[in-house]
């Protein structure tokens, strides 16, 4: 606390500017009545650069009345103060309770001049504080606002995604400024049968003011923005994302398009009427959530992750940039200068800097201790595995533990590590090499899936006799996966390296064998070249620098 009082105002909100946008995080949300089985599903990827990946856990707990817990900011680890703990706490498993309420963020930033580095929670603090005291998502919003009334809010803007088996809930929050303890904030329940999104831009524009089963807000939401001088329009035309996070081309662009990615593929009219908003040819938003024109499953949003704007016009696969192999990610920072001249790259759902990625299964219809699963996979989500982690789970996986390795430090037991590693093999060939990734993923998350109905109605008959004895049952088949997973991503990095070694391609058999000569040396190997179209951009650049010119002949 004493670092942070030295620090002028204006050196935290430049320290906080540099962080805050690396943490460009997305959440795709699904309510129950839009699963194809009832479920409530969210997906979340942590996207910063630097990260390590991997997964926390906070066991169930009992306090003395008066005890006091320490409160670390989640990014940089620092001190903030400290909260009186709850007497009673629950088993939480990475961003899932033991009674299946997820709780899920992206960061909006908003306005810089309302951060208040006198605060003691922090965003991550909310949630995973949030997530030992509550039974619901309702419980959970009721902690979150009722913390930051009391003890001050540390964070920037935060859209938060609160939810449980029943309800799905979008609460958007921003603080009041130095000293002004407490935050303003909305939450509204996005209505059953609707999915949503949000993706680092406040996505609350009006909200009902008497409707409070659907819509929860702060007294001063509305008032505070009139003495900011934010807004000074009717109360029923108030526009939360408006005055508290006013869009700017990176907002809309980087941002809001991520969640028109999300709609679009799962309501064309809707991607089709507000494509014109993504590219700056209206100003109308996009809406905070829509209906489907199919129900989603859990696969559905495992997918949606892993996307890059593909068959859009978007699409990052199909220009220079990709270069030779279709590459569908670009360096780092998202905008580059050519001369004069400013340009920018897209930021697609999927992204190489995401350090861990999860999509929350929770179900009302089997005890919570079953129908809680966290599908995790540490790195990229297009190139990671969904494992299954059910909420009850009270042991870490190793290859999933900060205990293995860390950001600086390389293990083979961590699976930060060995799916990085295959990651950034695949980055550069990605067009040769996805079909063998894709293949040994689907191999394994399909196998999971294939598995979960056994394993749940097994699970489901020791918790009739013994709720413990599930619990431990569970924990072991997450673990196992965890690691299975593990495994076969090693293999299969050791498979890559040997298929593709010096930009070659190795022939396999059938089986996935290498193929071999009768004397058992390596078979002849496919020297396939740079793809045709990318040899026609390198002949029209150089001209004729590299042109064969034949002599005449006589």
């Amino acid at each position: 606390m004493k670092t942070l009082k030295r620090l002028t105002l204006s050196a935290v909100i430049a320290m906080l500017a540099a962080v805050v946008p690396t943490f460009a995080c997305t959440n795709l949300i699904v309510t129950p009545g839009a699963s194809t089985d009832g479920s409530s599903l969210v997906s979340y990827s942590a996207d910063s650069y630097g990260m390590f990946g991997h997964l926390c856990h906070y066991p169930a707990a009992t306090s003395p009345k008066g005890s006091m817990r320490p409160i670390y900011d989640w990014d940089t680890g620092k001190l903030l103060g400290e909260i009186a703990e709850a007497e009673q706490t629950y088993n939480v498993i990475g961003n899932i309770n033991e009674h299946q309420v997820t709780i899920a963020e992206t960061t909006f930033t908003g306005r810089e001049e309302l951060i208040d580095t006198t605060g003691i929670m922090d965003y991550g603090s909310l949630i995973y504080v949030a997530l030992q005291r509550s039974r619901t998502a309702r419980e959970a919003i009721q902690v979150m606002t009722d913390l930051v009334a009391e003890y001050g809010y540390y964070s920037s803007g935060e859209s938060f995604t609160i939810a449980d088996p029943r309800e799905v809930w979008i609460m958007e929050m921003i603080g009041k400024g130095p000293r002004l303890k407490g935050a303003v904030w909305v939450a509204i329940r996005i209505p059953d049968g609707c999915i949503a999104a949000h993706a680092n831009q406040a996505r609350i524009h009006n909200f009902p003011l008497n409707d409070k089963e659907n819509c929860i807000y702060s007294p001063d939401v509305i008032t505070f923005a009139r003495k900011q001088k934010y807004f000074n329009g009717k109360n029923e035309e108030f526009s939360f994302a408006k005055a508290y996070a006013p869009l700017d081309f990176g907002a809309r662009r980087y941002c809001e398009a991520r969640v028109w990615a999300f709609y679009n593929m799962f309501n064309k009219e809707v991607g089709e009427k507000y494509l014109s908003y993504i590219t700056e040819q209206s100003d109308e938003p996009l809406p905070l959530y829509i209906r489907p024109d199919r129900k989603l499953s859990m696969r559905n949003l495992q997918l949606a992750m892993r996307d890059h704007y593909e068959g859009t016009p978007l699409d990052i696969t199909q220009d220079l940039g990709s270069g030779a192999w279709q590459m569908p990610y670009r360096p780092s920072p998202l905008t580059f200068k050519v001369g004069s001249k400013e340009f920018f790259n897209e930021r697609p759902i999927s992204t190489q800097q995401t350090a861990w990625v999860f999509v929350s299964q929770m179900r009302q219809s089997m005890p919570a201790s079953v129908g809680g699963v966290l599908w995790f996979g540490t790195d990229d989500a297009n190139l990671t595995v969904f494992t299954p982690i059910y909420c009850c789970t009270t042991t870490v996986p190793e290859c999933y533990s900060d205990k293995t390795a860390d950001g600086v430090t390389f293990s083979w037991k961590s699976s930060f590590w060995v799916f990085n590693w295959v990651a950034n093999m695949t980055y550069m060939r990605y067009s040769q090499m996805i079909d063998d990734v894709r293949a040994r993923q689907n191999h394994l998350e399909e196998s999971f899936l294939k598995s979960q109905k056994d394993i749940e109605r097994r699970a489901t008959e020791l918790y009739a006799q013994s709720p413990e004895e599930a619990g431990k049952y569970l924990t072991g088949y997450s673990i196992a996966c965890a690691q299975q997973a593990l495994t076969e991503w090693r293999k299969l990095g050791e498979y890559l390296i040997v298929r593709y070694n010096d930009m070659v391609i190795k022939q396999v058999n059938p089986d996935g064998s290498f193929k071999v000569t009768p004397e058992g040396q390596c078979a002849p190997v496919k020297r396939p070249g740079y793809p045709e179209e990318f040899n026609k951009r390198v002949a029209d650049e150089t001209g004729e620098r590299y042109l064969i010119k034949k002599e005449a002949t006589h």
